[in-house]
């Protein structure tokens, strides 16, 4: 049975498609399951922000074939893990949760390692610069877990 993470960012599309992509590119697909969502419903459908493909591209990772979706409470009873990017959106995911179990489930991206930081920043709003930072961050975090994982 493969074990099943789900990043959660805002819109998803900037932080948790490149989550996504990073935890694939270091887990084995027969094993993990990743996928990524927001828990704001503003760009349903749509790809990821161009400037997280193109940092993604940069590093060898494909993510442009994503599609946004909304987190639900669905994805409570499909994941194993949930790894929300900032207070905000843990806050949000936590008031779905509707069991200590499906709470359990949910915790900050970088409480996976210890970079003095609790949040990754969202990047939309600044320069094409705040999209590799981004990238380090959610990297040395995706790190700890596949090493987890595998």
């Amino acid at each position: 049975m493969k074990t099943k993470v789900l990043m959660v960012c805002l819109g998803n599309i900037c932080r948790s498609p490149l989550a996504e992509g990073i935890l694939k590119s270091m887990v084995d697909p027969n094993k993990v399951l990743v996928d990524s969502a927001g828990t704001a419903g503003y760009h349903v459908g749509n790809p990821p922000d161009n400037r997280s493909i193109i940092v993604a591209r940069k590093y060898g990772i494909d993510i442009s074939a994503q599609q946004c979706r909304k987190f639900s409470e669905i994805d409570f009873l499909e994941f194993d893990h949930i790894y929300a990017m900032d207070r905000s959106n843990l806050s949000n995911i936590m008031k779905l949760a509707q069991t200590e179990k499906e709470a359990e489930k949910v915790r900050l991206l970088l409480d996976e390692v210890d970079l003095g930081l609790k949040e990754v920043p969202d990047p939309y709003y600044g320069g094409d610069d705040g999209f590799e930072k981004v990238y380090q961050l959610i990297e040395k975090a995706c790190l700890s877990i596949a090493e987890k994982l595998n």
